[in-house]
């Protein structure tokens, strides 16, 4: 079983937030609301590689934050881990996102014991 930290207690390594980051993304709702706006960022990604225009980097920070902060807020109600981990979060959501593309993420939650 994962020990994961309450919100009071400040996470040290990528090990420990891991674990915590699937936690505060538990309900299959929450996940969605981040591929979509993962897949925004990911396309305008590719917008911005095609058209050199910088506006598509702005639009898929916007959409992907916007989309993720809309599911914590109204579905998983709870704060955003990227207030407290902004790093690790960026890095988190990627992680989730290719896992969830790639067929994983199941196994993934299964293995820390998050209900799915």
């Amino acid at each position: 079983m994962t020990n994961l930290k309450t919100t009071t207690d400040r996470i040290q390594t990528y090990q420990e937030f891991w674990p915590f980051y699937l936690k505060e993304h538990s309900k299959k709702a929450t996940r969605n609301w981040h591929y979509v706006g993962s897949t925004i960022g990911f396309i305008c990604l590719i917008l911005f590689f095609v058209t050199f225009q910088a506006r598509f980097i702005l639009l898929g920070l916007i959409a992907g934050y916007a989309c993720a902060w809309f599911s914590h807020f109204t579905i998983e109600k709870n704060r955003p881990a990227t207030f407290k981990y902004p790093l690790w979060s960026f890095a988190s959501d990627w992680k989730m996102w290719f896992l969830w593309v790639t067929g994983g993420l199941n196994k993934e939650l299964k293995k820390h014991q998050i209900e799915q």
